[in-house]
């Protein structure tokens, strides 16, 4: 009880976004998925010749995730974020190459 009493305000800070946000937000499973690709990924190596491979192979797992997170996967858009400044302003139009 104490530690959640302490931990309160962090628990609970989802909600000072939009409601409509509060289910993305406090949802754990992009970094389920991320988990799962990263063991069936070393699923498919096996065994790793040392630390610095094990580490590459995560390292280009993210930095893959990375990559379709900044070109397409957006869970909160940014009209929907400008809401939280109470100033929502058109959101821009992305390029596609």
């Amino acid at each position: 009880s104490r530690l959640l009493d302490e931990g309160e305000e962090d628990i609970l800070a989802y909600m000072a976004f939009p409601q409509a946000h509060w289910r993305k937000i406090r949802s754990t499973n992009p970094l389920e998925r991320l988990n799962r690709e990263i063991g069936r990924r070393c699923s498919v190596v096996g065994i790793f010749p040392n630390r610095q491979a094990l580490t590459r192979l995560v390292g280009m797992v993210l930095a893959e995730q990375s990559d379709e997170w900044l070109v397409g996967k957006r869970c909160l858009t940014l009209v929907s974020l400008e809401l939280l400044d109470g100033n929502p302003k058109e959101e821009p139009m992305m390029l596609v190459a």
